[in-house]
């Protein structure tokens, strides 16, 4: 079980890794040796988030989640296996507890009145300097 929150834990059964060739820096071993990981992670059909929690996970990860609502991360990173495979474990962490945390509701708020009369005047002197710009007509005899 990896800890999320007081009340969030997940099943490591929930989560698939598989092993591929990585790109990038690693000396002989990088045609040879699978370092990068790919961690999948079913978000729709998890028992261990809530509802809510779940839908968060979907929005926040965007297009890192598949059709069929599976959460992939892919970590490169480092040159060992090892240690990507806790980069990807320590990033699913993040996003899952970023999802976990209930956003705040937007209070409406209205603009005060200094801040209007600095609007138009900050727009009163632009139009200023822009009519000062334009070119000077000929004056008529």
């Amino acid at each position: 079980m990896i800890r999320i929150t007081e009340t969030i834990r997940l099943d490591e059964a929930e989560i698939r890794e598989r092993f591929v060739r990585s790109s990038g820096p690693g000396g002989q071993n990088v045609n040879k040796v699978a370092t990068a990981v790919q961690l999948r992670f079913d978000v729709r059909n998890s028992c261990s988030l809530p509802e809510e929690v779940r839908e968060r996970l979907v929005r926040l990860a965007g297009k890192r989640v598949t059709r069929e609502g599976v959460l992939i991360i892919e970590a490169s990173r480092f040159r060992t296996q090892e240690g990507n495979r806790r980069d990807a474990r320590e990033r699913l962490v993040r996003w899952v507890e970023k999802a976990a945390e209930i956003p705040r509701r937007r209070r409406k708020t209205r603009p005060t009145a200094g801040s209007k009369e600095r609007r138009l005047e900050a727009k009163r002197l632009r139009g200023e300097t822009k009519k000062v710009r334009k070119p000077v007509s000929p004056s008529e005899p």
